[in-house]
C-alpha cells in the first residue's frame, strides 16, 4: 500500500522502518521539513515529503505528532488521499506538554475524537500505548503463543479492518476496543496503556478501565 506518515519521532520513525521493510510505499513528513529526514530516507527507502504532500495518494495515513500540534496541520491535508483512506491517530494528550485542552478535560471528549474534529476526517486510534522499541523487537508470526496484542478503536469499520490487517502484518494481534467514544479505555493511565500482553490480557485491561482521567494526566 501507499502509506503516509506524519511525524518522524520514535513511533513514526520505527513504523517507517517496519513498513518499508514489508514492502509498502511510504512517504514521511515532519514539521521541520523533508531536508531533515535524509538519514531516515537513506536507511529505509521512504520518501521524505512536506507535510502538505504526505497523504497524497495514500491508502493509510498515520498521524503521530504531539496533540498540541494537531491544529497546526494544513487544511485540506487529506484532499488528495486515496478514496477510503484510513487515518490512524497514535497521539496521547499530555497536559504538561500540550497545555490544557478544555474539550478533553472539561467536556469529556476522548482524545482521538478531539483529533478527529480538528482534522475533519474519521480516525482510528492505534499504537498510542505501544512502546516504539516493541515495533522493532516484538513482532511475531500469527498464531505465536506470546504474540503481543494492540487495542484498536474507531467508528469506521472498514477503516478499522484495514488498520487491524496492517497491524497483523506488522506482527501483532489486535483487539477491537469499540468506537471512538470508547477509546478512553486505551488513553494514558489506563490498564492497557503500555501493556505487553496477548489478546486475552488486552481485552481484560480494556474492560477494567475507568473513565475518570487520572490526576497525572490532568492539567
Amino acid at each position: 500500500m501507499k502509506i503516509g506518515i506524519i511525524g518522524a519521532g520514535n513511533i513514526g520513525g520505527n513504523l517507517t522502518r517496519r513498513l518499508t521493510t514489508l514492502g509498502h510505499d511510504v512517504s514521511v513528513a515532519n514539521s521541520r521539513g523533508p531536508q531533515t529526514l535524509t538519514a531516515l530516507a537513506e536507511e529505509t527507502g521512504a520518501t521524505p515529503v512536506p507535510v502538505e504532500e504526505a497523504a497524497r495518494g495514500a491508502e493509510v495515513v498515520i498521524v503521530t505528532i504531539p496533540v498540541k500540534a494537531i491544529p497546526n496541520l494544513p487544511s485540506g491535508l487529506l484532499d488528495e488521499a486515496a478514496d477510503g483512506v484510513a487515518v490512524i491517530d497514535t497521539g496521547n494528550y499530555y497536559p504538561q506538554r500540550d497545555g490544557k485542552i478544555a474539550a478533553i478535560e472539561d467536556e469529556g471528549l476522548t482524545e482521538s475524537r478531539w483529533t478527529e474534529r480538528q482534522i475533519g476526517h474519521p480516525v482510528v486510534k492505534a499504537f498510542n500505548g505501544t512502546y516504539a522499541i516493541d515495533l522493532l523487537e516484538r513482532p511475531l508470526p500469527a498464531g505465536a503463543p506470546d504474540r503481543q496484542a494492540l487495542p484498536v478503536a474507531g467508528d469506521d469499520e472498514a477503516a478499522k479492518l484495514k488498520v487491524r490487517a496492517l497491524i497483523d502484518e506488522l506482527g501483532f494481534d489486535t483487539v477491537d476496543a469499540g468506537g471512538l467514544d470508547e477509546s478512553w479505555r486505551q488513553q494514558p493511565g489506563t490498564p492497557v496503556y503500555g501493556l505487553r500482553e496477548g489478546v486475552d490480557g488486552v481485552a481484560k485491561a480494556l474492560a477494567e478501565a475507568s473513565e475518570e482521567r487520572p490526576s497525572d494526566f490532568r492539567a
